[in-house]
């Protein structure tokens, strides 16, 4: 009874590897020009059995030539056509599958992966896969398009953006309208996304997309046009730095008459007295007094008193002031007042036909 016994149990432990080490894959796999595609290969790693070698090999017009080795020593890849085009997963055990990038039409054939293990015992055990890989060129699909993740209803000064999807044969072009196909319309980007920083009420509208490839023959495919809304009107003012407060200018110029500005009466005192300097306020008027027959120009603020020397009247009487001065004034902020002693009075009368004041 012993024999039988150790035959059964060899025999499931055999039936049992052959299970845990079966490759898994598929027999055929329809891959894009210019695409990529993977081929898979994969078993269930078992702690008595060590992966030894991975191969994959290609055979094509009844000549069979080996792609990639993993080994000891690396990974080699062996045909020059396929450098830097294929490449097997690393640090995954049980996975060999094989991917291949930039496919071209002659990477057609029959792709065979091979692994071997070694055993405990220094036994060797290979198992084989072939899978048959078909490279073709495939035209643009029709195009649909992605809202971005407000949707299509979004409020005025978001960011958004439409996305046109579509698949064939890379590369694919873009074409991004406003408007509704058959029609006259915009073009507005050669981008697969549409994309908007800050969104305007004008943006609302019908958009749709166009794509085509080198596979299509030139033939053009385009999408449905979606409605984009958008809502509310933005809110947009002008901020003093550091303050977050609204400003406005100062003045705004109207023609070419004077136009009122500001005095920098407070910077100016404060300079004086050694304060901190602080913005000028735009709330009083400056005055400007012309002499025509000197070109000299007297700039006068509003809130102080400023002499003016008059000519000199020699005179004998005992009445009359040596003190020929007069004062200008702006106390209202609308208007200069002069005051003089009445025994002047015809001198200033002769003083205005030489002398003109006016407001810028």
């Amino acid at each position: 009874m012993g024999e039988p016994v150790q035959i059964v149990v060899f025999v499931m432990a055999f039936v049992t590897c052959n299970a845990l080490l079966d490759l898994t894959g598929v027999h055929q796999v329809q891959g894009t020009w210019m695409g990529s595609v993977t081929l898979p290969c994969t078993y269930m790693p078992s702690d008595g059995f060590t992966q030894q070698t991975l191969i994959w090999s290609m055979e094509r017009d009844h000549s069979t030539s080996t792609i990639f080795r993993r080994d000891y020593s690396g990974d080699h890849i062996l045909l020059s056509q396929f450098r830097n085009r294929v490449s097997v997963p690393k640090h995954s055990p049980g996975n060999a599958s094989l991917l291949i990038e930039n496919l071209e039409i002659p990477d057609s054939g029959h792709y065979t992966c091979q692994v071997t293990w070694r055993t405990k015992n220094n036994s060797v055990i290979t198992r084989e896969m072939t899978t048959a890989v078909k490279v073709v060129k495939v035209a643009a699909t029709k195009p649909i398009i992605r809202a971005g993740e407000l949707g299509l209803t979004v409020p005025a000064g978001a960011r958004t953006s439409l996305t046109c999807v579509a698949s064939g044969s890379p590369p694919i072009s873009y074409r991004w309208f406003r408007g509704t196909p058959g029609r006259k319309a915009l073009l507005l980007s050669r981008q697969a996304e549409l994309v908007w920083d800050s969104l305007q009420p004008s943006d609302t509208g019908k958009y749709y997309c166009e794509v085509e490839n080198r596979a299509g023959a030139g033939a053009v495919q385009q999408s449905d046009a979606v409605e984009l809304t958008v809502t509310g009107s933005p809110v947009t003012q002008q901020t003093t730095p550091g303050t977050g407060q609204h400003t406005t200018p100062l003045f705004t110029p109207r023609g070419n008459g004077p136009q009122p500005v500001t005095t920098g009466l407070t910077a100016t005192k404060q300079r004086s007295e050694g304060g901190p300097e602080e913005p000028p306020v735009a709330t009083e008027l400056l005055y400007e007094v012309a002499f025509h027959s000197t070109a000299d120009v007297t700039r006068l603020e509003t809130d102080g008193e400023v002499p003016v020397m008059c000519p000199h009247k020699d005179t004998n009487s005992k009445t009359e002031t040596s003190n020929d001065t007069f004062t200008v004034k702006d106390s209202s902020l609308d208007s200069i007042h002069v005051r003089k002693n009445p025994e002047y009075e015809n001198l200033m009368n002769a003083m205005e036909l030489e002398y003109e004041t006016e407001r810028i």
